[in-house]
């Protein structure tokens, strides 16, 4: 589905729009709407006449605590039917409680301004926005209906037959502007604000910024166990074959198995380094990312030319990062884009690592593709940084990076 609100479908061709499933969809949510309407607000009512009534004992003081808390029910309820017709979900304002057990989860609660809103939408929707559901229903479905059979005794009344033909084909887009305009007021009213979702955000980019230094140091201790473990092993091996194939005649059939053994050492000690250089390249942890760039624009079966001058290395998270974004870019053009040539630029300015990857092949790179791009974006995104494609149809593809140095 294209469109991810009702609002938006009512965008497209009329018809197109008849023929999905968004009226439908609109119709299902104002018909829950008014039945859960009408059924919250006699809970609430007659909850908040007992609560007043019975005040002076402590169960209308329970009651009147229901009441108060009784937003958090209800806007649950809310945001799991907004999925009717607006297919993003709206987050939970909110936050966990401080301490464990009813009377923490009842002190967090009452704190927070999240609560409160959520109260007020629950009284705005019990005087209003379920009784304007019906009203819109009734309009749309039962007006027109009977400004068609009322004149069914009077034979010269037959144009209001056909002013109520006409209000029925409207009812689809008038009922789809009616739930698309509620979901959006109720967006609007049940989304986080930014204070709310401030804490939850900062967890967030810390919990991610934990995981890729975690990733980034488990990286360098498999590339350290390749190179002065099982490499090392493998050069060692080869040494010895080496001097064994000295000890026999060099016509016998035993040398040249020797010589056939030595020769796939060397090739699995050639993998084994390739392999430790894809894992995380030593020349980027000793040289930095020019040289490691360098490196990588030497091995890649595309020409590539390499342009970066850093005044000075980066932090080893945006030197990872950019490096690991430099050479998926390399692997994308090499094996989707049927490019000729790369570019690669990289500058730094001031705290600022910005950095591009450009090709000359036929485009059309897009993160649905499967090309490793929302991998790519993911890993910016956690070094804080913007990346942005442009990759039309046809090419070029312009790949650029900026992440921040701080």
């Amino acid at each position: 589905m294209r469109h991810r609100t009702a609002w938006q479908a009512l965008g497209q061709n009329p018809l197109k729009m008849l023929r999905s499933s968004w009226p439908w969809r609109s119709l299902a949510y104002l018909l829950s709407g008014v039945a859960f309407g009408a059924l919250a607000t006699a809970v609430l009512v007659s909850a908040l006449i007992a609560g007043i009534v019975s005040l002076i004992v402590v169960v209308g003081a329970v009651l009147l605590l229901g009441v108060a808390l009784s937003g958090i029910a209800v806007t649950r309820f809310e945001r799991w039917r907004l999925r009717l017709v607006d297919l993003d979900p709206v987050p939970d304002p909110h936050q966990a409680p401080e301490r464990p057990g009813l009377r923490g989860w009842l002190r967090t609660r009452l704190r927070e301004p999240a609560t409160w809103r959520e109260l007020g939408f629950t009284a705005v929707s019990s005087a209003a926005l379920w009784w304007m559901d019906f009203l819109v229903l009734g309009f749309a479905l039962v007006v027109p209906v009977v400004v068609m059979y009322s004149p069914a005794d009077d034979p010269g009344a037959w144009p209001l037959t056909i002013v109520g033909l006409c209000l029925l084909v409207a009812a689809p887009y008038t009922i789809t502007a009616w739930a698309g305009a509620r979901a959006a007021l109720t967006r609007l009213m049940l989304a986080p604000r930014d204070s709310e979702l401030g804490r939850q955000l900062i967890d967030v980019r810390a919990s991610r910024a934990r995981l890729v230094d975690a990733f980034d140091a488990e990286r360098r201790r498999i590339e350290r166990d390749l190179h002065d473990g099982a490499q090392q092993r493998l050069v060692s091996l080869n040494v010895t074959l080496g001097l064994a194939r000295l000890d026999v005649a060099p016509d016998s059939p035993l040398a040249g198995q020797i010589a056939d053994a030595q020769a796939q050492v060397t090739l699995a000690v050639e993998e084994l380094r390739e392999l430790s250089r894809g894992v995380h390249p030593k020349a980027l942890t000793d040289h930095g990312l020019p040289a490691a760039v360098e490196n990588l624009a030497a091995r890649s079966a595309l020409p590539v030319t390499a342009d970066i001058r850093l005044p000075r290395r980066v932090p080893v998270a945006v030197e990872t990062t950019a490096y690991f974004v430099i050479a998926e870019a390399l692997t994308n053009a090499t094996k989707h884009s049927r490019a000729t040539r790369a570019e690669v630029h990289a500058r730094l300015h001031t705290d600022v690592l910005t950095l591009s990857v450009s090709d000359d092949g036929i485009g059309g790179a897009a993160p649905e593709g499967g090309t490793g791009l929302t991998g790519l974006a993911d890993r910016v995104a956690a070094a804080d940084g913007r990346l942005r494609i442009s990759s039309p149809p046809g090419g070029p593809t312009l790949l650029h990076v900026e992440l921040p140095c701080h």
